[in-house]
């Protein structure tokens, strides 16, 4: 509104003028050092100001409700022109019913609330600021006085922001115009201000504009996945708004399947008919096709997790698996015909079906004018549908769907589906589950024999949401399916009715040498096909249940094999459908199972399940996926990698990673920690070593557990140092046999690094410093935490060396000291050899048998990392002087360690 210099008086009232440029708009009076500047030393918002006058020699004052501040301008005449603007502005804002600026936040009651507030160093500044992130801006003060006063030294318009962090505590804000270090109190403190202030630059981005007038349509404001409220993304070709985290899984897919765009942040792609197409669409149209046939037990709620988001989306949407076909399915020149008529009306569903059952969206229409279905739509004078189609011309579908579909529309014709859910009289009775009409009918409706019975589900409570009947809800809901591949839902009033009633036709159907698995608290209990130690040849008949992350097999002989603990596999392969039933292949230490099914859709939620099963299930430790010694994989990985390539990295475990790749890799380690290959190049030493700090931190219960922590800490009190450390040795013999392995894992690795410290900066007590408050879960205000690090780390061998429980896996002897110390030394050698560019020759001396494992027929071969398979044939042929005839063919095989297993190498393919 007004712009020019004025001399300042400081606040102290001296005679000494500072000269500044002010601006004034409609919400802040600001001045500047000069008129370059961006960010204002001072601002005071207009709706503060109660009066402006005149105190003589070119000078001004503008009054607020607590503060004055005095100008003196070059004359008499630029004077006035600045008083009777302020006067006017500030007279304009008090008839109208107050615009509120964010700066009054703490004074205004119906302003927006600040998102995060607090006090920061900033470099320039003496003393902490208060600092406000609201909205798409931050605010700075002097102090939270200032701050309730509405008074501040500048904002920042976070449209042109960018946070980074840069070490443990700091972060920087970097604009076009000016770079703000900021450093926190702690490292968590740290990480909300950044999330905060990243959030802050999102919502300067977006424009909801586009997102009120999709929500318009009561369906949209709600995922079309998985029932999410306030959906702010959407699939632009599939028509469909869905929440954040399925758009994620969406992305997955790839832009052949579907593309995903934001309401608020792609404002280019929004034209006015894409968003009228979404408003006609909705959420409803689309699923009454793409969910048609979804069973209760496959849908997704807000909570699922990423896994079954992706399991859900790839089956919806990729697979078709629950669409409703369209009647002309399968017929390709019916369906292109059927999609010329439909584009030149306004029904969008029947094009939809069309489309997405076969219809080709770019098929000859027979007319020379028109030659397709976008010009069809064009000449029709529909937009809509040329919109429709214009989303959907490089969408890749339409390929291999007809079994999914045939089998799906057979799978469901025995579903008691959400909107079927009818209550029914059930018998079980002389090996048949009848289920009537009433309990006075004779006739039942439908039976199921238990002979025909292949599978028994216990659902969760609440697994297919409110379910209701004419007599109300049904909180316990149990399946069971057949031969025929077919799925039969039941509910109850309560979750022990249907227990009661699982256990019932369990009895039934389980085989007499499987009885015991009845008496288990099962989730799920079937009979399958499997193979496993060294009788691979023939696949037989075993009965399995599976109990929370623990897999009971018993065989048909009736013998019960150990338990599987699945959270504790090596790896976990299951196979693609297609014109055989492939195995599932838990491999666990020492032991590979293979699991075949017969029936796709039984077969199907056993590999989901024991998927599930096998990953980690919550944030406690017990419930991460395991190594075989009791350790998260998740921390082993870790630990592994920065063993391997960063113990002498400079300020290891000091310096933090980037935080958005750290958050990133917890995420996926944390969904399955075994598809995760940590490699030297693609992951950096200082994101990994903040994901394994993140973890910790972030523990439920903590690893020294919230019962047993203030004991811990208790101890550093102690003096005499022989009894501190048997109370640490006691302490530790409380802990959980998960907690207690992991943090002997962990202090392992610590000694370790500290042992590099000349090269890497870390001893004990640096290390101490950042893991004391990150794995006691504190502030860090006092060293005690630190002290209990810095104690385990230096007795580390006489506190893990004592026999106090029955499983010695956590003790540590010299045997194992030197072969700590041997794998140190090796890994160091290796590093300084490779920074040195003399690579070891990397040949390894194996043995090869020629046709039987006999002493006579073994080779000692010499195997470079390049030799292939062909080259070794060759040379164990060589050797034994066989001269090749022109029908013979040889091969090599590579057999695991205990023989359980072969394979035949390619003959272009690395022996190693």
């Amino acid at each position: 509104i007004r712009a020019g210099w004025l001399d300042k008086n400081p606040p102290q009232g001296s005679y000494i003028y500072q000269k500044r440029w002010v601006k004034l708009d409609a919400d802040y009076l600001r001045y500047f050092d000069s008129e370059k500047d961006t960010y204002s030393k001072r601002l005071i918002p207009v709706s503060s100001i109660s009066r402006v006058s005149s105190i003589g020699d070119q000078k001004f004052e503008v009054v607020t409700n607590n503060r004055n501040f005095v100008f003196r301008a070059e004359n008499d005449a630029d004077r006035n022109k600045w008083i009777w603007t302020l006067q006017q502005i500030a007279e304009e804002r008090k008839s109208k019913a107050p615009e509120r600026t964010l700066m009054s936040l703490a004074t205004d009651t119906a302003a927006e609330p600040a998102d995060k507030s607090g006090f920061l160093e900033l470099r320039g500044f003496k003393h902490k600021l208060f600092v406000v992130v609201a909205g798409d801006r931050v605010f700075l003060y002097k102090n939270a006085e200032d701050y309730g006063l509405g008074i501040g030294i500048t904002y920042i318009e976070m449209n042109v922001g960018n946070v980074k962090e840069v070490d443990r505590r700091g972060f920087d804000l970097t604009t076009p115009y000016r770079i703000f270090s900021f450093s926190a109190d702690s490292e968590q403190e740290k990480e909300e201000w950044v999330e905060a202030m990243q959030q802050s630059i999102s919502e300067a981005l977006s424009n909801s504009e586009v997102a009120k007038r999709i929500w318009a349509v009561e369906s949209n404001r709600f995922c079309a996945d998985c029932g999410s409220p306030k959906p702010d993304w959407a699939s632009i070709n599939l028509c469909v708004v869905i929440c954040k985290k399925c758009a994620g899984e969406h992305r997955g897919l790839g832009p052949g399947v579907t593309k995903v765009r934001s309401l608020k942040m792609d404002r280019k792609v929004w034209t006015e008919e894409l968003i009228e197409l979404f408003q006609k669409f909705g959420n409803v149209t689309a699923n009454q096709f793409w969910a048609a046939n979804v069973p209760p037990s496959e849908a997704i709620s807000p909570t699922s997790s990423s896994q079954e988001r992706r399991r859900f989306l790839i089956a919806k949407y990729r697979e078709g698996k629950y669409r409703l076909y369209h009647p002309l399915f399968g017929n390709q020149e019916e369906l292109d015909r059927a999609l010329c008529a439909a584009v030149t009306t306004s029904d969008l569903a029947e094009t939809q079906a069309l489309l997405f059952c076969g219809a080709s969206v770019t098929c000859d229409t027979g007319d020379p004018q028109c030659p397709t279905p976008l010009a069809l739509a064009e000449r029709s004078g529909q937009r809509l549908q040329m919109e429709f189609l214009l989303h959907n011309k490089t969408s890749g579908w339409f390929g291999g769907w007809c079994g999914a579909g045939q089998s799906s529309g057979r799978l469901l014709s025995a579903l008691l589906c959400r909107a079927e859910f009818s209550r029914r009289w059930c018998t079980l009775q002389d090996g048949v589950l009848s289920y009537y009409e009433n309990d006075r009918n004779t006739v039942p409706n439908g039976e199921i024999r238990v002979e025909e019975i292949v599978c028994l589900v216990n659902n969760p409570l609440h697994a297919h949401g409110a379910w209701h009947s004419c007599s109300g809800p049904h909180e316990g809901t149990f399946e069971v399916y057949t031969e025929a591949d077919r799925l039969y839902l039941f509910g109850l009033e309560s979750p022990d009715s249907a227990r009661e009633w699982l256990k019932s036709i369990a009895k039934s159907f389980v085989h007499p040498c499987a009885e015991e698995l009845v008496a288990l608290d099962f989730e799920r209990l079937g009979r399958l096909h499997y193979k496993g130690g060294l009788t691979l040849e023939r696949a037989q008949e075993g009965w399995f249940a599976l109990v929370g992350s623990t897999l009971h097999v018993c065989s048909e002989d009736g013998c019960r094999q150990e338990p599987l603990q699945l959270r504790k596999l090596q790896e976990l392969c299951d196979g693609v459908w297609g014109s055989t039933y492939p195995p599932a292949e838990p491999r666990h230490a020492g032991r590979t199972l293979y699991i075949q099914g017969e029936r796709k859709l039984d077969f199907l939620g056993w590999v989901h399940a024991i998927q599930k099963a096998a990953g980690s299930s919550g944030d406690t430790l017990s419930e991460q996926q395991l190594t075989e010694s009791d350790v998260p994989l998740l921390v082993d990985r870790c630990i592994d990698y920065i063993t391997q390539c960063g113990l002498t990295s400079e300020g290891i475990y000091r310096k933090s990673g980037q935080n958005s790749k750290t958050t990133s890799l917890l995420e996926v380690l944390q969904r399955d920690a075994r598809r995760v290959c940590l490699k030297e190049g693609e992951h950096q030493v200082d994101d990994v070593a903040n994901t394994l700090k993140r973890f910790f931190r972030d523990l439920g219960d903590g690893l020294f557990t919230r019962r047993w922590a203030p004991d811990w800490l208790w101890v550093t009190a102690l003096e005499d140092e022989e009894a501190k450390v048997g109370e640490y040795r006691q302490l530790l013999a409380a802990l959980p046999p998960v907690n207690r392995a992991t943090l002997k894992a962990l202090i392992n690795h610590l000694f370790r690094v500290q042992c590099f410290s000349g090269e890497n900066q870390m001893n004990t007590h640096n290390l101490a410093i950042v893991f004391g408050p990150t794995l006691f879960q504190t502030d860090g205000k006092d060293y005690k935490a630190g002290r209990v690090v810095e104690d385990l780390i230096s007795h580390y061998v006489e506190i893990f060396n004592v026999a106090l429980m029955s499983s010695l896996l956590w003790q540590v002897n010299d045997q194992e000291m030197k072969k700590q110390q041997d794998e140190i030394t090796a890994i160091m050698k290796m590093r300084e050899a490779s920074s040195s560019g003399t690579q070891q020759a990397g040949d390894f001396i194996c043995t090869v048998y020629l046709e039987e494992k006999k002493t006579e027929t073994e080779q000692h071969v010499k195997v470079s990392a390049t030799m292939t398979a062909e080259e070794l044939t060759f040379e164990i042929l060589d050797r034994r002087k066989i001269v090749m005839k022109e029908k013979d063919y040889w091969s090599c095989f590579e057999v695991n360690e205990r023989e359980e297993a072969e394979r035949p190498l390619h003959y272009s393919e690395k022996v190693l």
